[in-house]
């Protein structure tokens, strides 16, 4: 019989940052961002039942009954904590397991460069971590919450599904608030947040239009908002926030962004060379009043241009980022192509380069 307890052993072991347990299929693990089966026996229905009715409370079946699935994160022998996805499908149940590191990283350990701290001093405005799921958005943005906690006394509000990273007071007061434990939706916990006299509001995911707006309102009402979206870079960020708009406010939106957002970090996670853990590469814009017009005048498209010629400004595009990582032998060329395709046209093949 298969016991969780030693699957989350085994995954912390082996510092892998995924367990998936599905039915027909054995436990897999994901480790440097590729999937590998640590067992020979499929998973039955009543195996995954089992293990799902182990981690679920009254509330959290209530929610499997009526959505389909349950978000919520757990920890385990205060050693580890785990966020987690179980979810009806075809054959029965699945559960998705992340470990969340419980040491929050320094910027020098993700990848941020030190200029970042110059955007975190900032008294009002939008800071963005984007990228895919599973690329360490959450990471940074705790990096980026810890450094503020650590530096400044203020008063910060987290809103996130579920709880990823705990927060101990520092310098500053830290509230953190849970979807569906503490509040209904995103939206409504930040305009609630107005009335708790924050100074920072971390919103774990701008999901839907009535999110948007409401961080949108709170960056432009003298208070510092970061958050995450899942877009791949900065031009498609700003697309992403108008489009969700009717058509008919886009123009005014358009507006509001260019006067509230600081920063877009677009992260990607890459394997590193030595085929042991992963790294991060970021396209990194900063919002300068040329980027503040393009954005005005609804030409995103015309932003990596202003991305590539503004490195004395703290830029940096995605390509930079690898190839500085490939010259420093941390990820291999073949990864850079993988992340950045349109390099082979301009420098060719490493076999070509040498």
């Amino acid at each position: 019989m298969v016991e969780l307890r030693e699957l989350l052993d085994l995954c912390i072991d082996r510092n892998a940052s995924d367990l998936h347990l599905v039915v027909g299929k054995p436990p897999m693990l994901r480790q440097d961002g590729r999937l590998e089966t640590i067992e020979e026996t499929p998973l039955s229905v009543e195996d995954t039942e089992r293990i799902s009715e182990s981690l679920l409370s009254k509330e959290q079946r209530g929610a499997m009954e009526e959505k389909g699935q349950a978000e919520f994160s757990f920890s385990f022998k205060d050693i580890a904590r785990f966020r987690v996805s179980v979810y009806k499908e075809r054959k029965g149940l699945g559960i998705a397991l992340r470990l969340l590191p419980q040491r929050i990283m320094s910027f020098a350990e993700i990848g941020l460069p030190p200029s970042t701290a110059d955007l975190l001093c900032k008294r009002q405005g939008l800071i963005l971590v984007t990228g895919p799921t599973g690329v360490g958005k959450t990471t940074t943005l705790a990096s980026m919450i810890d450094f503020i906690n650590s530096n400044w006394v203020k008063h910060i509000i987290t809103i996130e599904d579920p709880i990823e990273y705990y927060h101990p007071h520092k310098k500053s007061i830290i509230t953190q608030r849970e979807l569906n434990s503490d509040i209904p939706s995103f939206s409504e916990a930040v305009i609630a947040s107005l009335r708790q006299d924050p100074d920072v509001i971390m919103i774990g995911e701008m999901r839907d239009l009535s999110t948007i707006e409401a961080a949108l309102t709170c960056a432009e009402t003298g208070h510092l908002v970061l958050s995450t979206l899942h877009t791949v870079n900065a031009s498609k960020t700003i697309d992403r926030i108008v489009d969700v708009f009717p058509t008919y406010r886009q123009n005014q939106i358009r507006i509001q962004l260019s006067t509230v957002i600081l920063a877009v970090f677009s992260q990607r996670l890459i394997p590193r060379a030595s085929g042991r853990g992963r790294i991060a590469g970021f396209e990194i814009m900063i919002a300068t009043p040329s980027i503040r017009n393009l954005i005005r005048e609804n030409q995103s498209y015309k932003i990596n241009t202003d991305i590539q010629t503004g490195g004395k400004y703290g830029m940096c595009t995605l390509a930079s980022s690898l190839m500085n990582l490939y010259k420093r032998k941390l990820i291999s060329y073949e990864e850079v192509l993988a992340n950045v395709p349109e390099l082979k046209e301009e420098v060719g093949s490493e076999e070509e380069r040498r």
